[in-house]
């Protein structure tokens, strides 16, 4: 009897230590990291307490509004602590992410927002589009389509219903136009990351096409266009689609410069500043000098940090000089006294500019060499850099090094 006693005591099961799962698996964290855990739980009670959700977002709003990421991502985590499945607050999230640079944290909050909505709101696709590459993006932009033209087939019917059009999710109503910038960007991989691939020149049209298709005069599309006929030689071509665009919205946004006021009708057909960049390129590649110069300042007003808009800037004012003395020569004539100031104005300013490109580039830590020695090769023709040039402020010991992957994600190096 008393072995047998002993063995059930021996065989009696341990009993179980539940601290971790009542305090949420604090035994296998550290102080300070439980301390963590307790404090962000009490905030997520506190801001659901406090705040609806609603309230989180629109304060989430006004930050990203004042270009405050940080204290965007606070009050949208919040609001996702206390709905997790709320898909714009999940779209928000990963925009802000973007914002901060965080590329990883935007793909998992747009991911997150397929996961639970696959079929409705093309925005997230649009945005998974952009941070990918190659192939993956292709596929993104192809699905985020998809859900564009459904959910704007559905629009006609109900509008041929006699009811009101309702927003998807993201609250923006899509328009053919988003169909055409997701084309354009379709298009713009073709002809730049799968380049490469078989029949890429012939899908990069169709794309084009698709997207002129769906907004005829859109600025982006017309430039593709030209872009892919200049690649193919086909330049007068590709000149005419590109003045078209140019005229589509330059002289709308040097109106808009003039009288210090900003129309967001006029914004949202001003292409993207990287896209202003290749106009410019193609403008210079034209010999539309002129047009180029309005691109290029046009990009600096907006920022003057990118070290290829002051290279581009100095080149254009180089060829203008060129140019000039090249009509003067075949005319074979002397120069005459307005030449000579018109010159000298050309070639102050090239230099200046690339005097600023060099200094800049310095102060970025970049990389693009060919660039830098074209612009070392330009200075010693015109004289060497401008004295006097205002010096630039230190670097932050925390920048990042530009590249030519930065200042320009798909362009080659201009060949000079």
């Amino acid at each position: 009897m008393g072995g047998q006693g002993k063995s059930k005591k021996k065989n009696k099961p341990k009993r179980t230590d539940n601290r971790s799962n009542r305090d949420g698996g604090f035994v296998c964290l550290s102080p300070q990291e439980r301390m963590k855990v307790r404090m962000h739980e009490k905030a997520k009670k506190k801001s659901a307490e406090k705040y609806s959700v609603l309230q989180l977002l629109e304060k989430t709003e006004e930050y990203m509004d004042s270009f405050d990421f940080e204290m965007a991502a606070l009050f949208c985590q919040r609001a996702l602590d206390v709905e997790s499945t709320n898909l714009q607050a999940l779209d928000m999230l990963g925009h802000i992410h973007s914002e901060l640079g965080d590329t990883q944290k935007a793909k998992e909050a747009f991911l997150r927002a397929v996961e639970l909505s696959p079929d409705v709101g093309h925005s997230k696709y649009m945005c998974l589009g952009q941070i990918h590459t190659g192939q993956e993006a292709v596929d993104y932009y192809t699905r985020g389509i998809q859900v564009l033209l459904s959910t704007l087939e559905e629009q006609k019917a109900t509008t041929a219903a006699g009811a009101a059009a309702q927003p998807e999710e993201d609250h923006q109503v899509p328009t053919e136009k988003d169909v055409s910038v997701a084309y354009c960007s379709i298009a713009e991989i073709y002809l730049t990351d799968l380049c490469m691939e078989e029949g890429a020149a012939d899908k990069c049209r169709e794309f084009i096409e698709r997207a002129l298709q769906y907004h005829h005069d859109n600025p982006e599309a017309l430039q593709l266009m030209a872009s892919y006929l200049f690649s193919t030689e086909r330049n007068q071509e590709g000149k005419e689609y590109l003045l078209k665009s140019v005229r589509k919205w330059l002289s709308a946004q040097k109106e808009m410069a003039a009288a210090s006021t900003s129309d967001e009708a006029v914004q949202n057909e001003i292409p993207p500043y990287e896209s202003r960049i290749t106009t410019a390129k193609l403008l210079i590649e034209s010999e539309e000098y002129e047009l180029a110069v309005d691109v290029l300042e046009g990009l600096l007003e907006e920022d003057d940090e990118v070290v290829q808009v002051w290279y581009l800037s100095g080149w254009v004012c180089y060829l203008q000089w060129e140019k000039a003395k090249e009509v003067q020569e075949r005319e074979g004539r002397e120069v005459t006294e307005e030449e000579k100031e018109e010159w000298k104005a050309l070639t102050e300013a090239a230099r200046s500019y690339l005097t600023r490109a060099v200094k800049l580039y310095a102060k970025l830590r970049c990389d693009d060499q060919p660039m830098l020695e074209h612009v070392k090769q330009l200075l010693g023709e015109l004289g060497g850099e401008m004295e006097g040039e205002e010096e630039e402020p230190a670097l932050d010991e925390d920048y990042e090094p530009c590249s030519d992957e930065e200042d320009d994600d798909t362009e080659a190096p201009m060949e000079h």
